[in-house]
Protein backbone atom coordinates (compact mmCIF):
# COMPACT_ATOMS: atom_id res chain seq x y z
CA UNK A 1 0.00 0.00 0.00
CA UNK A 2 2.56 2.60 0.84
CA UNK A 3 4.84 1.87 -2.33
CA UNK A 4 1.14 1.98 -4.35
CA UNK A 5 0.40 5.17 -2.20
CA UNK A 6 3.98 6.82 -3.26
CA UNK A 7 4.57 5.56 -7.16
CA UNK A 8 1.15 4.25 -8.43
CA UNK A 9 -1.75 5.97 -6.40
CA UNK A 10 -3.59 5.00 -9.47
CA UNK A 11 -4.08 1.73 -8.80
CA UNK A 12 -5.55 1.58 -5.59
CA UNK A 13 -9.31 0.85 -5.46
CA UNK A 14 -11.65 4.08 -5.53
CA UNK A 15 -8.78 6.14 -7.37
CA UNK A 16 -10.15 8.49 -10.07
CA UNK A 17 -9.72 7.59 -13.40
CA UNK A 18 -6.75 8.65 -15.41
CA UNK A 19 -6.74 10.01 -19.13
CA UNK A 20 -3.50 8.37 -21.31
CA UNK A 21 -1.36 11.21 -21.68
CA UNK A 22 -2.26 12.77 -24.92
CA UNK A 23 -5.84 11.44 -25.03
CA UNK A 24 -7.33 14.71 -25.14
CA UNK A 25 -6.64 15.47 -28.51
CA UNK A 26 -7.65 11.77 -29.87
CA UNK A 27 -11.00 12.67 -28.69
CA UNK A 28 -13.92 14.31 -31.07
CA UNK A 29 -14.70 17.94 -29.19
CA UNK A 30 -18.27 18.76 -29.95
CA UNK A 31 -19.28 23.10 -29.94
CA UNK A 32 -21.29 25.23 -30.16
CA UNK A 33 -23.94 25.33 -27.87
CA UNK A 34 -26.50 28.93 -28.18
CA UNK A 35 -29.63 29.09 -25.26
CA UNK A 36 -31.69 31.96 -25.20
CA UNK A 37 -35.46 32.96 -23.79
CA UNK A 38 -38.68 33.81 -25.17
CA UNK A 39 -41.75 35.40 -24.20
CA UNK A 40 -42.89 31.70 -23.10
CA UNK A 41 -39.83 29.73 -22.18
CA UNK A 42 -36.42 29.10 -23.95
CA UNK A 43 -34.71 27.58 -27.08
CA UNK A 44 -31.96 25.61 -27.23
CA UNK A 45 -29.72 25.00 -30.18
CA UNK A 46 -26.54 23.14 -31.31
CA UNK A 47 -24.68 22.89 -34.15
CA UNK A 48 -23.52 19.17 -35.70
CA UNK A 49 -20.13 18.75 -36.19
CA UNK A 50 -17.28 16.75 -33.75
CA UNK A 51 -13.74 17.40 -34.46
CA UNK A 52 -10.17 15.96 -33.22
CA UNK A 53 -7.95 18.45 -34.17
CA UNK A 54 -7.82 19.76 -37.37
CA UNK A 55 -9.95 16.90 -38.56
CA UNK A 56 -13.69 16.76 -38.56
CA UNK A 57 -14.94 13.74 -36.71
CA UNK A 58 -18.42 13.78 -37.39
CA UNK A 59 -21.14 15.71 -39.26
CA UNK A 60 -23.74 14.25 -37.73
CA UNK A 61 -23.31 14.59 -33.75
CA UNK A 62 -26.12 15.74 -31.80
CA UNK A 63 -25.33 17.63 -28.52
CA UNK A 64 -28.97 18.82 -27.44
CA UNK A 65 -30.86 16.57 -25.25
CA UNK A 66 -34.41 16.55 -24.00
CA UNK A 67 -33.95 15.63 -20.38
CA UNK A 68 -37.06 15.68 -19.03
CA UNK A 69 -40.79 16.91 -20.38
CA UNK A 70 -39.57 20.54 -18.92
CA UNK A 71 -35.68 20.52 -19.23
CA UNK A 72 -33.06 20.20 -22.02
CA UNK A 73 -29.38 20.28 -22.13
CA UNK A 74 -26.56 20.53 -24.53
CA UNK A 75 -23.42 19.79 -23.84
CA UNK A 76 -19.51 21.00 -25.55
CA UNK A 77 -16.10 19.34 -25.34
CA UNK A 78 -15.12 15.87 -25.30
CA UNK A 79 -18.01 14.36 -27.19
CA UNK A 80 -17.85 11.09 -25.50
CA UNK A 81 -17.60 11.62 -22.27
CA UNK A 82 -20.33 14.28 -22.29
CA UNK A 83 -23.09 12.28 -24.28
CA UNK A 84 -22.75 10.09 -20.78
CA UNK A 85 -23.06 12.51 -19.15
CA UNK A 86 -26.48 13.42 -20.60
CA UNK A 87 -27.75 10.31 -20.74
CA UNK A 88 -26.99 9.65 -17.43
CA UNK A 89 -28.76 12.80 -16.02
CA UNK A 90 -31.56 12.02 -18.24
CA UNK A 91 -31.80 8.44 -16.56
CA UNK A 92 -31.37 9.77 -13.43
CA UNK A 93 -34.49 12.24 -13.66
CA UNK A 94 -36.59 9.62 -14.94
CA UNK A 95 -35.63 7.30 -11.87
CA UNK A 96 -36.40 10.64 -9.08
CA UNK A 97 -39.80 10.73 -10.95
CA UNK A 98 -40.71 7.57 -10.51
CA UNK A 99 -39.36 6.83 -6.78
CA UNK A 100 -40.62 10.26 -5.74
CA UNK A 101 -44.04 9.89 -7.59
CA UNK A 102 -43.16 14.32 -8.51
CA UNK A 103 -40.58 15.84 -10.59
CA UNK A 104 -37.40 17.38 -9.23
CA UNK A 105 -37.36 21.46 -9.61
CA UNK A 106 -35.36 23.40 -11.99
CA UNK A 107 -33.21 24.18 -9.48
CA UNK A 108 -32.50 20.51 -8.37
CA UNK A 109 -31.99 18.99 -12.16
CA UNK A 110 -29.19 22.35 -12.38
CA UNK A 111 -27.60 20.85 -8.84
CA UNK A 112 -27.49 17.13 -9.71
CA UNK A 113 -26.16 17.61 -13.06
CA UNK A 114 -23.49 20.42 -11.35
CA UNK A 115 -22.09 17.40 -9.33
CA UNK A 116 -22.30 15.12 -12.29
CA UNK A 117 -19.83 17.69 -13.82
CA UNK A 118 -17.38 17.81 -10.62
CA UNK A 119 -17.03 14.28 -10.40
CA UNK A 120 -16.11 14.36 -14.09
CA UNK A 121 -13.12 16.83 -12.28
CA UNK A 122 -9.88 14.31 -12.92
CA UNK A 123 -10.54 13.99 -16.20
CA UNK A 124 -11.18 17.58 -17.08
CA UNK A 125 -7.98 18.45 -15.58
CA UNK A 126 -6.50 16.08 -18.66
CA UNK A 127 -8.26 17.94 -21.06
CA UNK A 128 -11.16 15.48 -20.95
CA UNK A 129 -13.44 18.55 -20.06
CA UNK A 130 -17.06 18.75 -20.54
CA UNK A 131 -19.05 21.70 -20.40
CA UNK A 132 -23.08 21.55 -20.11
CA UNK A 133 -25.42 24.55 -21.18
CA UNK A 134 -28.62 23.56 -18.93
CA UNK A 135 -32.30 25.06 -19.40
CA UNK A 136 -36.17 24.79 -19.27
CA UNK A 137 -38.94 25.75 -18.26
CA UNK A 138 -39.98 26.49 -14.51
CA UNK A 139 -43.15 25.07 -13.84
CA UNK A 140 -43.47 27.04 -10.46
CA UNK A 141 -42.07 30.75 -11.36
CA UNK A 142 -43.63 29.78 -15.17
CA UNK A 143 -40.53 31.38 -16.71
CA UNK A 144 -37.84 29.63 -18.90
CA UNK A 145 -34.52 29.63 -17.75
CA UNK A 146 -31.08 29.31 -18.51
CA UNK A 147 -27.79 27.71 -16.13
CA UNK A 148 -24.20 27.14 -17.22
CA UNK A 149 -21.69 25.62 -15.72
CA UNK A 150 -17.55 25.81 -15.14
CA UNK A 151 -15.38 22.26 -15.36
CA UNK A 152 -15.56 22.37 -11.67
CA UNK A 153 -19.38 22.12 -11.51
CA UNK A 154 -19.71 25.96 -10.48
CA UNK A 155 -23.06 26.38 -11.03
CA UNK A 156 -24.54 30.07 -12.51
CA UNK A 157 -28.02 31.09 -13.81
CA UNK A 158 -27.75 32.96 -16.88
CA UNK A 159 -30.08 36.08 -17.69
CA UNK A 160 -31.85 36.31 -21.33
CA UNK A 161 -28.80 34.54 -23.71
CA UNK A 162 -25.76 32.59 -23.31
CA UNK A 163 -23.43 30.26 -25.37
CA UNK A 164 -20.77 27.19 -24.64
CA UNK A 165 -17.91 25.67 -27.24
CA UNK A 166 -15.36 27.22 -29.44
CA UNK A 167 -17.77 28.99 -31.32
CA UNK A 168 -19.64 31.14 -28.40
CA UNK A 169 -17.61 34.14 -28.65
CA UNK A 170 -19.22 34.51 -32.30
CA UNK A 171 -22.19 34.06 -31.30
CA UNK A 172 -23.04 35.68 -28.04
CA UNK A 173 -21.88 38.35 -30.26
CA UNK A 174 -24.91 37.34 -32.52
CA UNK A 175 -27.30 37.01 -29.72
CA UNK A 176 -26.71 40.40 -28.23
CA UNK A 177 -27.92 41.99 -31.51
CA UNK A 178 -30.49 39.73 -32.17
CA UNK A 179 -32.43 38.92 -28.98
CA UNK A 180 -35.38 40.95 -28.25
CA UNK A 181 -37.41 40.23 -24.83
CA UNK A 182 -40.70 40.07 -26.68
CA UNK A 183 -40.03 37.47 -29.18
CA UNK A 184 -42.21 34.39 -30.04
CA UNK A 185 -40.73 30.55 -30.32
CA UNK A 186 -40.31 31.31 -34.32
CA UNK A 187 -38.71 34.59 -33.95
CA UNK A 188 -36.15 32.53 -30.95
CA UNK A 189 -35.39 29.95 -33.31
CA UNK A 190 -34.48 32.01 -36.15
CA UNK A 191 -32.10 33.89 -33.93
CA UNK A 192 -30.64 30.66 -32.58
CA UNK A 193 -30.31 29.60 -36.00
CA UNK A 194 -28.41 32.49 -37.06
CA UNK A 195 -25.84 32.87 -34.28
CA UNK A 196 -24.99 29.40 -35.26
CA UNK A 197 -24.60 30.84 -38.45
CA UNK A 198 -21.97 33.56 -37.26
CA UNK A 199 -20.11 31.02 -34.83
CA UNK A 200 -19.99 28.63 -37.95
CA UNK A 201 -18.54 31.59 -40.16
CA UNK A 202 -15.58 32.35 -38.02
CA UNK A 203 -14.48 28.86 -36.15
CA UNK A 204 -13.68 26.02 -37.75
CA UNK A 205 -15.08 23.74 -34.86
CA UNK A 206 -18.53 24.95 -35.88
CA UNK A 207 -20.51 23.47 -38.67
CA UNK A 208 -22.87 25.82 -40.40
CA UNK A 209 -26.19 24.43 -42.28
CA UNK A 210 -25.36 21.61 -44.45
CA UNK A 211 -28.24 21.82 -47.66
CA UNK A 212 -25.83 19.57 -49.65
CA UNK A 213 -26.41 16.89 -47.03
CA UNK A 214 -29.64 18.47 -45.68
CA UNK A 215 -28.10 18.72 -42.47
CA UNK A 216 -29.34 21.48 -39.92
CA UNK A 217 -28.60 22.42 -36.42
CA UNK A 218 -30.57 20.12 -33.02
CA UNK A 219 -33.14 22.99 -31.52
CA UNK A 220 -35.68 22.34 -28.65
CA UNK A 221 -38.16 25.05 -27.66
CA UNK A 222 -39.29 24.25 -23.71
CA UNK A 223 -42.60 25.78 -22.91
CA UNK A 224 -45.25 25.63 -20.57
CA UNK A 225 -46.26 22.52 -22.88
CA UNK A 226 -43.08 20.79 -22.23
CA UNK A 227 -39.67 20.07 -24.87
CA UNK A 228 -40.52 20.11 -28.42
CA UNK A 229 -37.80 19.33 -31.09
CA UNK A 230 -37.91 21.69 -33.86
CA UNK A 231 -38.60 19.71 -37.58
CA UNK A 232 -36.03 19.81 -40.12
CA UNK A 233 -37.70 21.29 -42.73
CA UNK A 234 -38.46 24.40 -40.40
CA UNK A 235 -34.62 24.90 -39.87
CA UNK A 236 -34.07 24.32 -43.66
CA UNK A 237 -36.15 27.16 -44.49
CA UNK A 238 -35.05 29.67 -41.81
CA UNK A 239 -31.54 28.68 -43.06
CA UNK A 240 -32.10 28.70 -46.68
CA UNK A 241 -33.66 32.20 -45.69
CA UNK A 242 -30.81 33.53 -43.60
CA UNK A 243 -28.38 32.49 -46.25
CA UNK A 244 -30.35 34.30 -48.95
CA UNK A 245 -30.03 37.77 -47.17
CA UNK A 246 -26.79 37.91 -46.39
CA UNK A 247 -26.23 36.97 -49.92
CA UNK A 248 -28.56 39.86 -50.98
CA UNK A 249 -26.45 42.15 -48.84
CA UNK A 250 -23.22 41.08 -50.26
CA UNK A 251 -24.31 41.84 -53.25
CA UNK A 252 -25.56 45.16 -52.14
CA UNK A 253 -22.51 46.20 -50.53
Amino acid sequence: MEYLNRDRPDLLPGAPAQAPAGAAGQVPHGTTIVALSYTDGIVMAGDRRATMGNVIASRRIEKVFETDRFSVVGIAGAAGVAIDIAKLFRVELEHYEKIEGTRLSLDGKANRLASMIRANLALAMQGMSVVPLFAGFDTLAETGRIFSFDITGGLYEEVEHHSIGSGSPYARGALKKLWQPDMDATAAVRVAVEALYDAADDDTATGGPDAVRQLWPVVYTVDAAGAHRVEEPILAGMATEIIAARTASGKEA
